[in-house]
């Protein structure tokens, strides 16, 4: 089948999965083009409830490809795309650029989102109804208005744990602690200054690695060993400098809340910071003196609140029963036709964690889904997973473009345990005909940052949703 080959080359790991649609009904379709040679064709499924629209994803390499739909033993071109005249008639063609993880628009450090305002065109095939607009206002005002009158202080558990490092503590022997911990990031003291200063996070030991893998780096595996974190952050300033190109200043103060702070003001304060936590600290002194750590405040954890709240009362909400590819909610994977919309990558196991890395920082993503040949979900690369290199100083015996994701993935896994955890928490998956509120409650659970839309049964990716990509919905 088309997209069955596995790459092997370091460009070519890279694919660009699009979805090919055949809106126009039809009891057997089937696609070819030039990436089947026109000789083998793909067959079609027809949508989850909507039978007359046919849909098939496929992985294209860069370049120009023409194709065209085999419709009922007649050979058809879809006159609403583009379309050019060849060898074989009248052909559509669609064009994918070589780099497509470049240009992904900067919304999340944690998971990638649409940048896709409501009044831009947003309809997936099967759609069958669209939530109005002001069945939309209102459950985003219901939501806003829940979240400004209820503070922080429902977020905080009655009892638990939260770690803080202190900034002079090796780099390594930090990784170590959060590996250990089963924490993707803490909160950085200062016992000079008396205050928390910044927190380290799993992306810092990603820009590390990398680091340490090029051969101009100042940075040695030996230097590594007594680096303070401290040491770290002052020249990740001139890292990140050297990496814009534009020199712009990235300093900036811890971001934080305090126990009274509204919820929506915490939610608004990660989505236009773009990260995943913020700690919660309280000081009874009012010159700020001996802070106190009280929490590590998430979406998932407001989104629970929202969803505790309104369980009973969900009809005052429209917009919980709008199934989600009705609304503009997540990053899916394009279909012919649709320019605005940023390619999907996706990586094949065999991978190098190299591409893996440089993909989660360019693409300023958190995860990236992990695809057999036909596309199909085997699992997910996240960067909290860089942790588990921690595990047997194991950072220090691997070069990155030699070791596989898959190789990677098995560092942090038990030797009993299965590729792909589908039933826990790795591969978290929804259809794109689940309502939003399920959706948000799978989000909710503890450790859940991003659901994969996929197909049933094939389990083919076909998007993903983050916590993120829920709150700018819902906050508008």
């Amino acid at each position: 089948m088309f997209g069955s080959s596995t790459a092997t080359g370091h460009e070519d790991t890279v694919v660009v999965p699009m979805r090919f649609v055949w809106p126009y009904g039809g009891r057997s379709v089937f696609l070819s083009g030039s990436f089947t040679g026109w000789t083998e064709h793909i067959s079609m499924s027809p949508m989850e409830g909507c039978p007359t629209v046919f849909q098939v994803i496929c992985s294209l390499t860069p370049g120009h490809h023409q194709y065209k739909f085999f419709v009922d033993g007649e050979w058809r071109h879809d006159e609403h795309q583009p379309s050019v005249s060849g060898n074989y008639g009248v052909v559509n063609t669609v064009f994918l650029p070589s780099q497509p993880y470049m240009n992904t628009p900067v919304l999340d450090l944690e998971t990638s989102g649409s940048n896709m305002e409501l009044d831009d065109a947003f309809s997936r095939p099967g759609a069958i109804s669209r939530i109005s607009e002001a069945d939309l206002q209102v459950s985003r005002h219901r939501i806003s208005a829940f979240l400004s009158m209820h503070t922080v202080y429902e977020l905080l558990p009655e009892s638990g744990k939260v770690i803080a490092l202190d900034v002079n503590l090796p780099v390594k022997q930090a990784f170590h602690i959060l590996h250990e911990q089963g924490v993707p990031l803490a909160p950085l003291w200062d016992f000079v200054k008396g205050q928390f200063v910044g927190v380290l996070s799993a992306l810092d030991f990603i820009l590390i690695l990398r680091e340490l893998g090029n051969h101009g780096s100042n940075l040695t595996e030996e230097e590594l060993e007594t680096h303070t974190i401290s040491a770290w952050k002052e020249g990740k300033l001139h890292l990140n400098r050297r990496i814009d190109g534009n020199r712009r200043a990235y300093s900036r103060h811890l971001i934080h809340a305090g126990p009274y702070d509204s919820l929506k003001d915490v939610a608004l304060k990660i989505l236009q910071n773009k990260v995943s936590t913020i700690p919660i600290i309280h000081s009874s002194s009012r010159d700020g003196s001996f802070p106190q750590l009280l929490h590590l405040a998430s979406l998932s954890g407001i989104l629970k609140c929202i969803c505790r709240h309104f369980r009973h009362s969900a009809s005052s909400l429209p917009v919980l029963q709008q199934p989600i590819c009705t609304i503009p909610l997540g990053t899916w994977v394009p279909k012919i036709g649709e320019s605005n919309v940023p390619p999907f990558a996706m990586l094949r196991p065999n991978a190098s964690l190299g591409d893996a890395l440089s993909l989660l920082v360019q693409a300023e993503v958190s995860s990236i889904p992990i695809v057999d040949d036909n596309d199909s979900l085997l699992d997910i690369y996240s960067r909290s997973d860089i942790t588990a290199l921690a595990k047997d100083k194991a950072y220090a015996q691997i070069h990155l473009d030699e070791i596989s994701i898959h190789q990677a993935l098995q560092l942090g896994q038990d030797a009993n345990s299965p590729y792909g955890f589908y039933n826990g928490q790795r591969c978290q998956m929804c259809l794109g005909s689940d309502p939003l509120h399920k959706v948000m409650e799978r989000l909710a659970n503890p450790g859940v940052r991003r659901l994969l839309i996929v197909e049933a049964g094939s389990k083919r990716v076909e998007g993903i949703i983050s916590l993120s990509d829920v709150f700018r919905f819902l906050l508008g």
